[in-house]
């Protein structure tokens, strides 16, 4: 009988043994394929989470059993997390679970419209373009912080930031009304005032300037005559904002690399050929070169610019009208040849 006892209880150890030893395995044997980055979307249930990190796992039932044994299911974080290589079930739950997620690196540069920012804007984070796009343009928050669907995308300036991948449009909306504020130092106000320009006007007359040249260099000279221009009281004149007058009109997607003199009497406050001082707003998004240059402009006694047929890309400038039309045919005549009309 005593035999038969101690054989019983010796199984018994055995299979104790072997369902602890199985436990302990599920529990603490590596299970992570590779090091890599999961992005678990908000309000992802267990099944999806699963179906997400399962590529990346050894054995996806053992994580499965052990998350529920954790209670892990009660506790899914959104947002993008690092896993790495050889990780047990044990240690990916327990970081998974802590929310220690990853950031993301968002950069846009000098986008013309909402439209399109929210495009960039969506690539990179979970939020989508749609909800940005109602974001951006939402009345309340403009009136709130005094812009207007005009000037609203001076808010906006190019850069990289970091943000959490699971960032919904509010927030960033919100994060970058802060960076927008954290930008505006009492320095560059005063060198606004200088110039004798709100921030919100100098982000106008730096966007002109950067569609005026994609020369960095180019771009203090470029601002100087422009503020010439203005503290003389005569029209900007400027040609990239007849040409957003036109996409305004015809469609953003319209091609435009030749304004006509038909085009300068075009019925917009955006025509600076008939209207004097600056348009309502931003023709696209300054990049920080541009509103620098505008802050910090070169100073000189030039009135007049036409592109140079000598170095493409840059211009001539002249101080008075004769000069400038001795550039001006020598440009005219360039485009003709290389057959531009519109």
């Amino acid at each position: 009988m005593k035999k038969i006892v101690a054989g019983i209880l010796v199984v018994l150890v055995i299979i104790g043994g072997i369902i602890a030893y199985n436990f302990y395995q599920k529990i603490y044997s590596p299970n992570v394929k590779e090091t890599g980055f999961i992005y678990i979307p908000t309000g992802s249930s267990f099944e999806d989470l699963t179906q997400i990190i399962s590529p990346f796992l050894k054995n996806p039932k053992s994580f499965i059993w052990v998350a529920e044994k954790k209670k892990y299911q009660e506790k899914i974080r959104a947002g993008k997390f690092k896993i790495t290589q050889e990780w047990n079930n044990d240690e990916l739950i327990n970081h998974l679970r802590s929310g220690k997620a990853e950031t993301v690196t968002v950069t846009f540069n000098n986008q013309d419209t909402f439209e399109k920012l929210a495009g960039r804007i969506a690539n990179q984070i979970e939020a989508d373009s749609t909800s940005l796009l109602q974001i951006f343009k939402g009345d309340a928050f403009l009136k709130a912080n005094n812009f207007d669907p005009n000037n609203a995308i001076a808010m906006y300036i190019p850069n990289s930031y970091d943000f959490y991948w699971n960032t919904s449009a509010k927030q960033f909306q919100e994060k970058m009304l802060k960076e927008y504020h954290r930008f505006w130092t009492e320095t560059r106000i005063k060198q606004a005032e200088k110039q004798n320009l709100t921030p919100l006007q100098v982000s106008t007359l730096a966007s002109i300037v950067q569609k005026e040249t994609a020369k960095v260099s180019e771009r203090p000279k470029v601002a100087g005559l422009y503020l010439n221009r203005l503290k003389a009281f005569w029209p900007l004149q400027a040609d990239p904002t007849i040409i957003y007058a036109l996409k305004q009109k015809y469609g953003q997607e319209t091609v435009i690399k030749r304004v006509l003199n038909k085009d300068l009497s075009i019925d917009s406050p955006y025509n600076t050929y008939q209207n004097f001082g600056l348009p309502p707003g931003p023709i696209g998004m300054p990049d920080i070169s541009s509103i620098n240059a505008v802050l910090q402009p070169e100073n000189h006694e030039y009135f007049y610019m036409c592109a140079s047929v000598t170095d493409i890309g840059a211009h001539e400038f002249a101080k008075d009208i004769a000069q400038h039309n001795r550039n001006a045919r020598k440009y005219q005549n360039w485009i003709n040849k290389q057959g531009i009309k519109r």
